[in-house]
């Protein structure tokens, strides 16, 4: 399976697919594009409904994203749920494709294995998929040097037998909305901690780690980077910040650093959080930090509560669109007509995924409805704006 999904890493951008027996709603089980965009408008999960969206910025699409509901082991009878993957690759498509292909798989084995989902069998599946990945830069190391510089930041939620489990490398984001009594509004709460050094908690983590590098962290061009290099302290990939071997010739020289390592400077281990699902809870957005990037998380829950069900993300993904053209002070009409990559000046890809929770589905943990998936994606022509 490594071998396929190591054919995969050089292939151009995966074009949606899905299997839907449940099928239909919302249109084309595979989901739609529209130039740039990619959506699926609605869909079901084993706990509700969900809808997600892809815009593309770079040359390259880059974030990778997936759903998966039904089995979430290698056997039938092991715990059914849904899977939530999104993938923000940086340096390149690479890894977050990658992820996008051997992630779940892993997780799924590691359930088998251990009777059951918990946050170690999350993390097992993070770092099993490091190794992968980390094992197929050094088998290309010197045709393909390059994919030592290539990483993702990796989001992943799983409803599963009443609980909800998030776990993050990198700095995407998820946020729950939940129905407050007092106050009879849907609040935002982020379940998710960012791996990013513009955050102090961050940097004091990495100097804690590094104690006796004192350019761990970097202030350049007003904004903090590890070695000066990338923003984010966690990641998938990323070999040449992990492996010494890998920060040298024929690695391009703006990536190598000038004194070894023996430490590992980025972990691929994830921040995880475990929580039962409550009958408040209504529902969650997992989305890449493009998102973020233009809408605060209760401005982003508002949007949800105030839309109907069916093409939520892509109202979310386009809300966020219109900032980006705001502050650029230009019109969003002038902003639909810039092709992709140009488009990365102004926005980064962006990925929403939004996954409605039904409380008496949600803690049905003998659920046995139809499988899914789905994966999010934009390898269409730009010729059509979105």
């Amino acid at each position: 399976m490594v071998t396929n999904s190591l054919m995969k890493i050089v292939s151009p951008c995966w074009k949606p697919s899905s299997v839907d027996e449940n099928s239909g709603r919302g249109g084309d089980a595979s989901g739609r594009s529209d130039g740039l965009l990619w959506y699926k408008d609605l869909g079901n999960h084993a706990c509700g409904e969900f809808s997600m969206a892809v815009v593309q910025a770079n040359s390259l699409l880059e974030d990778q994203s997936q759903l998966e509901t039904g089995s979430l082991s290698l056997l039938d009878s092991g715990p059914h749920g849904t899977f939530v993957g999104v993938y923000d690759g940086h340096g390149g498509p690479e890894a977050a494709r990658f992820v996008n292909d051997r992630l779940f798989e892993n997780l799924k084995k590691f359930t088998s294995e251990n009777q059951g989902m918990s946050a170690d069998v999350i993390r097992k599946a993070f770092l099993a998929t490091e190794e992968e990945f980390l094992s197929s830069v050094k088998k290309q190391w010197a045709t393909k040097p390059q994919l030592a510089s290539v990483g993702a930041c990796c989001l992943v939620g799983v409803v599963c037998g009443g609980h909800l489990y998030v776990a993050n490398a990198g700095d995407s984001r998820v946020v729950l909305g939940y129905y407050d009594k007092a106050s009879k509004d849907v609040k935002a709460i982020q379940l998710s901690s960012e791996h990013n050094a513009c955050f102090e908690s961050v940097r004091d983590e990495l100097r804690l780690l590094h104690p006796n590098d004192p350019q761990i962290v970097v202030l350049k061009h007003k904004v903090w980077r590890v070695k000066g290099l990338i923003q984010v302290s966690r990641s998938l990939g990323d070999a040449y910040l992990k492996k010494a071997e890998f920060n040298k010739e024929p690695l391009l020289a703006k990536f190598r650093l000038s004194e070894p390592f023996d430490t590992p400077i980025l972990k691929a281990e994830p921040s995880t959080v475990v929580q039962k699902i409550n009958p408040e809870d209504q529902f969650l957005i997992f989305a890449s930090d493009g998102l973020w990037e233009h809408l605060s998380n209760q401005e982003a829950v508002d949007i949800v509560v105030s839309s109907p069900h069916n093409g939520v993300a892509k109202k979310l993904l386009k809300a966020a669109l219109r900032e980006a053209a705001k502050k650029r002070e230009m019109r969003y009409s002038d902003l639909k007509k810039i092709d992709r990559g140009v488009r990365r000046h102004f926005h980064d890809d962006i990925t929403v995924v939004v996954l409605y929770l039904d409380c008496h589905l949600v803690s049905r943990s003998s659920w046995r409805g139809p499988s899914l998936s789905v994966r999010g994606a934009s390898g269409v022509s730009s010729s059509v704006k979105t």
